[in-house]
């Protein structure tokens, strides 16, 4: 539609009349505790983002293409997440933290202390997603009490990526077991 300003009135490409109301965005207590909980999960995802990257540029072995590619999607989908969060917290007035002194005081992740086996690199990955996944439900709920429904489906979103990316991290860790097909029971037993 093509709205035309008049004042405090908008008159729409067929004439109607509208009364426009300013959008001035207050934080209260509520959105104040969202944004806070918002940093947190902004914070986990962006160091989870560098530890990916970092693991996609350093990983060695048998499994190097596969876990290369996997990192790669993985690092990317985050990336595109901690913009998303970002921009959450500025939608609802408050300010998205954005260097690595705010994000180290606000993330529950560490970082390794030396450098990891292929293996390490996917179980270290496991359980910061895992640990993802608590923070966006914690998140969750303080989004919930403040009645913030973009917020809740936003992390809603956030946790259905980290467990999957945890189960598929999981599954690279179990041990293969023999697949067994069941047979159908013979007649008359």
């Amino acid at each position: 539609m093509n709205f035309e300003k008049r004042g405090k009135e908008m008159t729409t490409a067929i004439g109607t009349e509208t009364k426009t109301v300013p959008l001035t965005l207050m934080v209260n207590e509520e959105s104040q505790r969202v944004g806070e909980a918002l940093s947190n999960m902004l914070a986990d995802t962006f160091t989870l983002y560098l530890k990916t990257h970092n693991f996609h540029w350093n990983v060695v072995g048998p499994m190097f293409h596969t876990l290369h590619l996997m990192f790669e999607e993985q690092y990317n989908e985050l990336w595109l997440a901690g913009d998303a969060i970002a921009e959450r917290i500025r939608a609802i007035g408050c300010t998205a933290p954005g260097s690595y002194r705010e994000f180290s005081k606000l993330t529950y992740l560490r970082e390794p202390e030396a450098v990891l086996s292929a293996t390490e690199m996917i179980a270290e990955l496991l359980r910061d997603h895992e640990t993802c996944a608590r923070t966006a439900r914690w998140a969750l709920s303080v989004a919930r009490t403040a009645v913030d429904a973009p917020t809740e489906d936003l992390l809603t979103q956030r946790l259905i990526a980290h467990e999957k990316a945890a189960w598929m991290l999981r599954s690279m860790l179990a041990e293969e077991r023999p697949f067994v097909i069941a047979r159908p029971l013979e007649a008359g037993r």
